[in-house]
């Protein structure tokens, strides 16, 4: 990793980084006076926009009044607001609310808290937790075990927690070599096969994201998989913890993924559009079940968990997605999003598009009719995030999309304040890049 020679920072990446100055909408402006369009919303995160200014309001209100109390010894009206205006948009029977720092901390805490049900239940060999192959559930040790992302998994393997993980719900390859509409949802009947080979009273909940965002490059499952999985859950007494983290709070076109499914899990993680990037906020959301469980409370927490200040900024996003109607428009918008990112199926490499909402990826194939990918030495996924960041745009990239280390894909998922006309540009420029890469490639 090189040492940037214009900071003492130990970042995540060995890349030239620019200095962004402004933000404003869908968009950027760095140090040179250059502007980007804000394709994968920071990333997948600032689902109301940058520059919202009745968020910088709330925060600087809470700031001048108290800055930080401890969770463990008090609480702050900002905390108990956005706490309620979170329930009162959740699913039906969730309402219990308990706030972390991030989305890596929100999925972990629901590994501790699944397991801490069945202990309280008198199930104390239960703590085993199920996920998905190909699935990304966050970058702490516990969050990554869950994860099924390999090349994130790869170096820490000897940390990991033993977890079982099953094939993903990826209809455009099939770890089944089943067709959509033809299969009898293997992917999800996996999940009873698993839990039964594990042992059921070592297995303490199942881990999913609605729509696979990081690892997959946005793929919803089939239709009625979450209601089998559901019904596996139930049959077994397993927790249900739906991964909503990057896709709940609108960014779907519904309130959570998981609603198009119209299935209840026991047990929400949440973050990214929460406070919409505004300050680092994640949390987990409660069922009724599972809160009358705990009988002393959760044995969890951080010390800035509940922070006065991210809750004000909590609070104030979801007052503006609602305002707004950012779902709603979600829903509308996403429609002619992916009306127009199918018109780049003329391209040679492009093999897939998917998604819901203003949530959508794209996927590269070398051959289209085999679905071959291109060779990982290739680099495809960068030569293109770098052509559209040459163009202006920004978008969310992705490797090891078939099987960890083959496959390429991109996302695009701008904040959901973005126009018709903005998408069209989006679309336009993401064209154009493509284009130039693949003439590049000949």
């Amino acid at each position: 990793m090189s040492e940037p020679d214009f900071s003492n920072i130990f970042g995540r990446s060995s890349e030239d980084l620019h200095k962004i100055v402004r933000a404003e909408g869908i968009y950027v402006y760095d140090s040179e006076g250059r502007r980007y369009i804000d394709g994968s919303a920071g990333p997948i995160c600032v689902n109301i926009g940058h520059g919202v200014k009745e968020v910088a309001e709330a925060i600087a209100k809470q700031v001048a009044e108290v800055s930080y109390v401890h969770s463990g010894h008090f609480y702050t009206e900002s905390v108990t607001d956005c706490a309620e205006k979170l329930a009162s948009l959740a699913p039906p029977g969730l309402r219990r609310v308990f706030f972390c720092s991030g989305g890596s901390e929100a999925t972990e805490a629901t590994a501790k808290m699944a397991r801490q049900y069945h202990l309280e239940n008198g199930e104390p060999t239960r703590y085993k937790v199920v996920a998905r192959w190909q699935s990304y559930h966050g970058n702490t040790l516990g969050a990554l075990s869950m994860s099924g992302n390999i090349a994130r998994r790869s170096r820490f393997v000897p940390l990991l927690l033993d977890f079982p993980h099953i094939p993903p719900a990826y209809c455009y390859r099939c770890w089944y070599g089943k067709s959509r509409g033809e299969c009898d949802l293997e992917c999800a009947r996996a999940l009873d096969t698993m839990i039964r080979a594990t042992g059921p009273e070592y297995v303490s909940a199942f881990i999913a994201e609605p729509v696979v965002g990081a690892t997959l490059g946005t793929v919803p499952a089939a239709e009625g998989y979450f209601q089998l999985i559901r019904e596996i859950c139930d049959e077994h007494g397993v927790l249900f913890i739906a991964d909503e983290v990057m896709t709940g709070l609108g960014r779907t076109g519904k309130m959570w993924g998981l609603d198009h499914w119209e299935t209840v899990p026991d047990i929400i993680a949440s973050a990214k559009g929460l406070a919409s990037g505004y300050l680092p906020l994640g949390a987990v959301i409660a069922s009724e079940k599972v809160f009358e469980a705990f009988s002393g409370g959760f044995a969890h927490g951080h010390t800035y968990g509940s922070h006065p200040v991210v809750c004000a900024a909590g609070a104030a996003a979801l007052d503006y997605l609602v305002k707004h109607k950012l779902t709603e428009r979600s829903a509308e918008l996403g429609v002619y999003l992916h009306e127009r990112l199918r018109e780049l199926y003329d391209h040679p490499t492009i093999g897939d598009v998917r998604g819901m909402g203003i949530f959508a990826g794209v996927e590269f194939v070398k051959d289209k009719e085999t679905k071959e990918p291109f060779p990982p030495e290739v680099g495809l996924t960068r030569l293109i995030v770098e052509q559209c960041y040459r163009n202006g745009l920004l978008v969310y990239p992705g490797y090891g999309t078939v099987d960890g280390v083959k496959g390429n894909h991109i996302q695009v998922a701008p904040p959901l304040v973005v126009e018709r006309s903005e998408i069209d540009e989006i679309v336009n420029l993401l064209d154009r890049s493509i284009g130039e890469v693949e003439k590049e490639l000949k």
